[in-house]
């Protein structure tokens, strides 16, 4: 088992935002599991103990009753007293009006609200839950806060100091094949010189050094290359400010084996010294796979 198991307990007052920095860890690699009765809590920490393979897990708590939120506090301290766990709590709050209004505008029926007062739901959640906000490890009031706002503090709280957060998938493809429905960019190399004309390269992928150096060789190449990285270099941080936890970059020439496999490859590598960058070439292998099957 792991000696630094990471262990964030996600809690607060209903409405003020949990399903937003549930999805903020999901996105920082956490293992999430939304509102577990307390008592499954434990034959859940003894599959994890075993499994040894999870290391951050942020458990989402919902504290409706004043029994529930006993068993809470019981499990935490139970939790607390384990030594290869790091156990966090982090307590959302917003302001009374911005609950109700909340609530107002989801149609939704606040969970201890009598007789459909939102009001009064509220009011006794905040006395269920005084003593848990009192001991959280972090509060964040999302009263003025847009849920990307609140990603944002999620983030700067709790990501780890060599995770950035933010992932580019570098695709190469075949228009032949059809578009790549998820990508946010799409670029047209089909205008660069085409190995598939040459005899000894038809065979032969962009990853493979002669087609490589066939396809880098060309001046159309190099100027498109340097323009297209420049691009990419200055948007990306546009991106990361936006909060977007990855970006998809497509690159497509007809068959999805020469062009775009050589240009896919140089400008994922180039986007690694500054980014995590994960590089697949989609229907590299798509007519060798048409050849074995004729």
């Amino acid at each position: 088992m792991s000696d630094n198991l990471d262990l964030v307990v996600i809690t607060g007052m209903s409405g003020a935002g949990k399903t937003v920095a549930v999805q903020s860890f999901e996105d920082l690699g956490y293992f999430c599991i939304d509102n577990m009765p307390p008592n499954l809590i434990p034959k859940f920490w003894e599959l994890i103990k075993e499994s040894g393979k999870i290391t951050k897990i942020a458990l989402v708590v919902d504290l409706r009753s004043r029994a529930f939120f006993e068993e809470i506090q019981a499990m935490l301290a139970e939790i607390e007293n384990t030594a290869f766990v790091n156990t966090r709590v982090l307590f959302l709050d917003a302001s009374d009006s911005e609950l109700v209004s909340r609530y107002k505008e989801t149609r939704r029926t606040h969970p201890l609200a009598m007789d459909g007062l939102i009001t009064e739901g509220i009011r006794k959640e905040r006395a269920i839950l005084e003593e848990l906000k009192a001991d959280a490890s972090f509060v964040i009031d999302t009263t003025q806060l847009s849920p990307r706002q609140l990603r944002e503090k999620i983030n700067e709280e709790f990501r780890s100091s060599n995770d950035t957060g933010f992932r580019i998938e570098m695709v190469s493809f075949g228009f032949k094949y059809g578009l790549p429905i998820d990508a946010d960019i799409v670029m047209d190399v089909r205008f660069l010189p085409n190995p598939h004309y040459i005899d000894e390269l038809r065979p032969l992928s962009g990853l493979e050094k002669p087609v490589y150096d066939y396809v880098m060789g060309s001046s159309a190449t190099e100027g498109f290359y340097q323009q297209f990285l420049t691009l990419l270099q200055t948007i990306m941080p546009g991106y990361v400010d936006e909060g977007k936890n990855n970006v998809m970059i497509a690159i497509g020439c007809t068959g999805g084996q020469h062009r775009s496999v050589a240009l896919s490859q140089r400008v994922g590598e180039a986007l690694s010294e500054n980014y995590k960058v994960n590089i697949t070439h989609r229907d590299k292998d798509k007519r060798k796979e048409t050849v074995n099957r004729s």
